[in-house]
């Protein structure tokens, strides 16, 4: 069994949870970093992993914070997955979504630097720094971000490379595409349409609200997900890598599919409210996971069918 210890900022979100679930699987020390240690932990208890680690209170954005924790706890690795993930609530409230994500990267960087960490750092980037990628996106591809969540991951990214480059910090960027999980909330579109669907198969009055359906993205499942981060981690080759399934789908077959396993004929239940059409919304994102799957032997198993029945037979659970 592993003795390494693993720091984990945002360890209570969906890819945190996964990801502190496979690190205890494999026998590692972790501490985890969250900003109201108050919190239930929902997440935790769901994948039976609550209490079996220590959770210290703290924000990103203190850089004290995060001096502290690394120059007590000297972790082996070190896994950035906080900050706010919703692209909606991102144009709502900017600045605190750009803050979180820029300043928590450049706190940790900075405190790397000074400490003279000599560690493995893991950034969670994401594919909406991007923006439409008609052609699958490799980790050169140009960067058109569409909303603030996607300028602020944009940065992060470029801040990552400066430090590793300059500085010679062992840290690195796995770029997300779209990954779902029975963890999500109703917030994401894809847990919205199971659940209405759920209700709508009980109740045939009710109505699944969208907006744009012909959006068209590359999905994948987030425990799967996860395990590229921690090779990514591991690895000796420190790089930036594309983490995808490398296929994708418009967001009505998604739709389609899910109302299918109900019995039910989709377009008999969903209302189009084009007032929920994004001014900016990304018409298709879709990346290359050949890099990765040749360097660390990672490639997405789930395919989208089977993404919709875990995530149909787990969130009943």
């Amino acid at each position: 069994m592993s003795t390494k210890t693993d720091l984990i900022l945002g360890c209570s979100g969906q890819d945190g949870s996964f990801l502190c679930k496979l690190l205890l699987e494999k026998g590692h020390n972790l501490i985890g970093l969250s900003r109201n240690k108050k919190n239930q932990f929902v997440n935790h208890k769901r994948l039976g992993i609550a209490k079996e680690f220590e959770i210290i209170e703290g924000n990103l954005k203190n850089q004290a914070t995060i001096e502290n924790i690394i120059a007590k706890h000297h972790p082996d690795n070190i896994y950035n997955l906080a900050a706010q993930s919703s692209v909606g609530y991102s144009v709502i409230d900017p600045i605190d979504t750009i803050q979180g994500i820029v300043l928590g990267t450049l706190n940790l960087l900075e405190v790397s630097k000074k400490l003279n960490y000599c560690g493995n750092i893991f950034f969670a980037g994401s594919s909406e720094m991007f923006g439409n990628t008609t052609i699958p996106a490799t980790i050169d591809h140009k960067q058109q971000p569409e909303n603030p969540y996607g300028i602020g991951k944009q940065t992060s990214f470029n801040l990552v490379k400066f430090y590793r480059k300059y500085y010679n910090i062992r840290a690195r960027t796995g770029i997300f595409f779209n990954h779902e999980s029975h963890l999500r909330n109703s917030n994401f579109v894809t847990q919205k349409i199971i659940q209405t669907a759920k209700r709508i198969k009980r109740n045939k009055q009710i109505k699944l609200t969208l907006g744009n359906v012909e959006v068209i993205r590359d999905w994948g499942w987030a425990p799967e997900y996860v395990d590229a981060a921690q090779r990514m981690t591991e690895s000796e080759n420190v790089k930036d890598y594309i983490i995808c399934s490398g296929t994708s789908h418009p967001l009505k077959i998604f739709v389609e599919k899910v109302f299918e396993y109900y019995d039910l004929n989709w377009e008999d239940h969903t209302k189009i409210d084009k007032s929920l059409f994004r001014p900016n919304e990304i018409e298709k994102s879709l990346g290359d996971p050949e890099p990765i799957y040749r360097d660390l032997g990672w490639r997405a198993k789930e395919d989208l069918n089977s993404i919709i029945e875990n995530l149909i037979r787990l969130s009943s659970k």
